[in-house]
């Protein structure tokens, strides 16, 4: 795991809200419409739960957050299809593409274009996967890091880093919820807060994959269907 490829790809969602707020909520809204297929109890779906922090946190009027709950059950909700593509992009480095959509033939076509666009291509089921685990990650700044890192231990984190933007926290997926209270009672500045894919080995890049893999992970990124790309490049 990178700690500035994670703090990178934050910065990068940061300013396609600035830039994109409405084609960031369309996004967040799939993200809770398929949560909420699972049932809409915030405190049994711990995904429906995250993904309604991760509305709230980028602002999403409450109103906006209902409707997409009800949707669930809609027949505009059922429409939309959940698929995973893997593939590779600059000197190997694997990428995982999370998409919801009406079509996944369409998505699979553009998504397929856009890494091979860049030099990269399309990877059968499993073929990235494997090196890939899901982990609780929580992005921090704060006054006193070494104080919030003792808090994060004690909470029960996983993984403690610090770099140069702030604090990273590693945790188990359902703790996550739980270790974000803790931090931000503690006067933590949350930045991101999600349960994502990392990769047990990163790839090193030159200077010029990078800029490449950078690119090629914000376009896919900046796609209608995808709601979360994962890489073990180095950016």
């Amino acid at each position: 795991m990178s700690g500035h490829s994670k703090w990178s790809q934050i910065k990068h969602k940061k300013g396609a809200a600035d830039k994109k707020k409405g084609q960031l909520f369309s996004k967040l809204v799939k993200q809770i419409t398929i949560a909420a297929r699972t049932g809409t109890d915030t405190e049994s779906n711990f995904k429906l739960r995250l993904a309604i922090e991760q509305a709230k946190a980028s602002q999403m009027p409450k109103d906006t957050i209902d409707r997409a709950i009800e949707k669930a059950s809609g027949t505009d909700g059922m429409a939309l299809s959940q698929a995973t593509y893997e593939g590779y992009g600059p000197a190997g480095s694997a990428f995982i593409i999370e998409v919801a959509t009406n079509s996944k033939n369409r998505a699979s076509s553009e998504i397929r274009h856009i890494l091979e666009k860049r030099g990269g291509s399309l990877g059968q089921p499993n073929s990235v996967a494997w090196n890939f685990e899901s982990k609780g990650e929580i992005l921090t700044r704060g006054k006193n890091l070494e104080e919030l890192e003792l808090v994060a231990i004690e909470a029960g984190a996983e993984d403690v880093r610090t770099s140069q933007e702030g604090l990273e926290v590693y945790t188990l997926p359902v703790d996550l919820v739980k270790i974000k209270k803790i931090l931000e009672e503690a006067g933590a500045i949350i930045e991101s807060a999600e349960v994502a894919l990392n990769a047990k080995t990163m790839v090193a890049l030159s200077d010029a994959d990078k800029k490449t893999a950078q690119a090629l992970y914000e376009e896919l990124s900046d796609h209608d269907d995808v709601i979360n790309v994962y890489t073990s490049a180095e950016l």
